[in-house]
């Protein structure tokens, strides 16, 4: 079957917490949403997901759905246990990110006077320090991939390392996915990477939406296809009213 390019995402989005096990799986977006509920479908049955409220759910539940059997309660106090102990591995989105990882939902524009004002930090600086981190950006522009971001919200590597191994020890950066590609942090500097972009899209396209320089190591891969089970989950049991189509267009 052929898969469109928000299917890709929302594979891209999965591969972010295979390997994780029994954590918190928190998704910010509809394919970081899918993405978690996927890998728990498939190879991360361990992972725990919710409603997107305070219910842990026995099953992944389809985008809008009631949660059906649930598992646990989940309420803020404990949600913050999980994030204070590493628990969790959250998907966050960012209205900017620079090569660092540094990220920006707080505002446009100079602190003084902003342009915009966005939701405000958050949780983000205790998220990027205290347990994994990825992002799903469903537009990658250089309005929001920048040399600087005007606030910092979510920690990335350059500030998180003069905070020296004390209070970065839980510093974990882990993968950015969007609408054109999957990048991290493993250059040996700790900046951002291209590790793969998606089936279509050619590498010059992604530097050019980029707004700063990215580490290439060597030929850069395609991010892989949706198996065809991964898709009659994708379209039948978690979107088939396809929200994802929504979020990312092609």
């Amino acid at each position: 079957m052929s898969a469109s390019r928000a299917e890709v995402c929302v594979v891209a989005c999965a591969e972010a917490w295979r390997g994780d096990g029994e954590v918190l799986a928190a998704a910010m977006g509809t394919c970081s949403i899918l993405g978690a509920r996927l890998a728990r479908l498939t190879f991360e049955p361990g992972l725990l997901t919710t409603d997107g409220g305070a219910l842990l759910t026995a099953e992944p539940v389809p985008i809008g759905a009631p949660a059906g059997p649930v598992e646990g309660w989940l309420p803020f106090r404990e949600h913050l246990w999980l994030v204070q102990n590493g628990r969790r591995h959250v998907m966050m989105g960012a209205s900017q990110i620079d090569r660092h990882g540094n990220t920006n939902i707080s505002a446009i524009g100079s602190w003084e006077r902003p342009a915009s004002q966005l939701l405000g930090v958050r949780g983000a600086p205790g998220n990027t320090i205290a347990n994994p981190t990825s992002y799903w950006i469903p537009r990658h522009a250089t309005r929001v991939f920048v040399p600087k971001v005007d606030v910092v919200s979510g920690v990335g590597t350059d500030r998180a390392a003069a905070l020296g191994p004390v209070a970065a020890r839980f510093h974990d950066l882990r993968r950015v996915v969007t609408d054109l590609a999957v990048l991290d942090f493993g250059a040996s500097d700790g900046t951002m990477r291209l590790v793969s972009t998606h089936p279509g899209v050619p590498v010059e396209q992604v530097l050019a939406a980029t707004g700063f320089a990215l580490a290439i190591d060597g030929d850069v891969p395609e991010t892989r296809q949706p198996t065809d089970e991964e898709l009659r989950l994708i379209r039948e049991v978690l979107d088939p009213r396809s929200a994802r189509d929504r979020e990312v267009r092609t």
